[in-house]
């Protein structure tokens, strides 16, 4: 089950590989995603020093008022990867025009995980593309409905 998801990932970016990854959380943090409270919107993955951290991605605080004043919403979080995963995902990093997204957060044996991919970016002419694509399956769909 998601609990957080980058909803228009589908639609700007082009999907070539995916990962699992576990992420590095305060228990207040893991508290606001369980509450599906947050936004991966904008968020990226960059690869440094040999590790993988996710940037942009924004986890408002459980309870406002039990926050210390110095919390960072918006703070970089470590992804916790294998060695083999971080390499191949350092290496389309570094191709041009391919970029590390992170697609959802979910719950896995109350543990919470990213699912993050690979992607390429998708020119208007393909976005295009895909809304036609999707209206079509739609009034196909509409007609076995309705007959």
């Amino acid at each position: 089950m998601n609990l957080l998801e980058y909803k228009k990932a589908g639609l700007k970016y082009e999907t070539l590989k995916t990962f699992t990854a576990g992420v590095e959380l305060f228990g207040t943090e893991v508290k606001s995603i369980r509450a599906k409270l947050g936004s991966l919107d904008g968020s990226r993955v960059v690869i440094r020093g040999g590790e993988a951290f996710i940037s942009g991605m924004t986890i408002p605080p459980y309870q406002s008022s039990n926050v210390s004043k110095e919390y960072d919403r918006e703070r970089t979080r470590r992804l916790l990867l294998t060695k083999r995963e971080i390499r191949e995902l350092s290496d389309a990093e570094s191709k041009k025009g391919l970029t590390l997204v992170p697609l959802s957060m979910y719950n896995f044996h109350g543990l919470i995980k990213v699912k993050v991919a690979i992607v390429r970016g998708k020119g208007k002419a393909d976005k295009r593309e895909d809304i036609k694509k999707r209206d079509a399956v739609r009034e196909a769909e509409r007609t076995l409905k309705n007959h």
